[in-house]
């Protein structure tokens, strides 16, 4: 094989250079991945504006992967090459008192992928091989590369205990947003209702199987979940857009005594309606990430056909185009869902 490959580095917002270096050497607890496919999600994008909080320049991304291992070390066990997989970008310290009960998505010291340290956007990656997932053969790289965003709705779906039979609300219909109203109805929600400001996401929303979709702009939040779900409205509601006006229309609206969970990263700092909050007793909860069993349950559900990944696939870009591929997301926001990169064009 090659003894050196092509990195990706982003060296400023909206700046982004390609450097060769030696592919890395793994030790015996690592796997070398060759990378196939890798997706760019909306954190990437805050990257590139210069807006995330958490990072700092330069960067290597991808944390959304796909891969064929490559070669494996010697004490590596139940991983073998040419097998196609998914790495969990989470780097943790394995001490704290979070990952030490079970819940590293909550690290303390907490690094992702692309972020905080250098992430997979090269021809090939190092990475211990607790950190990779095999998928199934039948599964595209295109799929494997969006189980990422799939494990983290799969996490959020579940952050609701009594959610079979239950009746949901989910505000935003981004690719999160639709990969959670369909994981909400693979793990048991009996209807979900989903609200955006774009029909054509609405559209989409309703085609992957949402029971109803409102488009805020025209339609009163409130009238959309009496509309829905009737006086009872809905036992949850899922806030993926992450803004005031989506919190406070979840705030204002929601059954007394029910639950929030936000998805979704706000921006900044939030102003919330606690009075009301307080008054309606609500359950205020949030979801962070996803653990390994997020991953193999998004791997299941996809497998099973409850999931569909294809339909949110809106355009791929060769590596070499990476900014192009920014470009376009900005210029086609409304319509854009999911973008991947492609290292190797002859893997499907």
């Amino acid at each position: 094989m090659k003894t050196t490959m092509v990195q990706q580095v982003m060296t400023a917002p909206k700046e982004i250079t390609f450097r060769e270096i030696p592919v890395p050497e793994i030790g015996d607890d690592q796997v070398l991945v060759k990378i196939m496919k890798i997706g760019v999600c909306g954190s990437d994008i805050h990257v590139y504006h210069g807006t995330h909080p958490y990072t700092s320049y330069p960067v290597t991304q991808g944390h959304e992967v796909s891969g064929r291992i490559e070669k494996i070390g010697s004490a590596v066990k139940n991983l073998h090459p040419g097998q196609k997989v998914t790495i969990e970008p989470q780097v943790t310290c394995g001490k704290c008192y979070p990952c030490r009960h079970g819940r590293y998505n909550l690290c303390e010291k907490l690094k992702v992928m692309g972020f905080q340290t250098t992430g997979t956007a090269s021809e090939y990656f190092a990475v211990d091989a607790s950190k990779v997932t095999p998928i199934p053969e039948e599964m595209s790289y295109s799929e494997g590369a969006m189980l990422e965003p799939l494990a983290v709705t799969v996490h959020a779906a579940k952050r609701f205990p009594d959610l079979q039979g239950a009746k949901a609300a989910v505000l935003g219909c981004g690719p999160i947003g639709i990969l959670l109203m369909q994981s909400l109805k693979a793990l048991g929600a009996a209807e979900v209702m989903v609200t955006d400001i774009s029909d054509f996401r609405l559209d989409l929303a309703k085609k992957l199987g949402a029971d109803y979709a409102y488009n805020t702009m025209n339609k009163d939040f409130g009238e959309a979940l009496l509309e829905s779900f009737g006086e009872d409205k809905a036992d949850v509601i899922y806030d993926c857009a992450g803004t005031d006006i989506t919190m406070d229309q979840a705030i204002q609206n929601a059954r007394k005594g029910s639950t929030i969970i936000l998805v979704a990263v706000f921006g900044k700092r939030a102003n919330a309606d606690l009075a009301k909050l307080n008054d309606s007793e609500l359950d205020l909860n949030t979801s962070m990430m996803y653990t390994h069993v997020d991953y193999m349950d998004a791997i299941r559900l996809v497998k099973e056909g409850k999931v569909q990944l294809q339909p949110l696939m809106t355009n791929t870009f060769p590596f070499s185009e990476y900014l192009s591929a920014y470009q376009y997301i900005d210029d086609n926001r409304e319509k854009t869902m999911k973008v991947l990169i492609d290292l190797d064009s002859s893997e499907e």
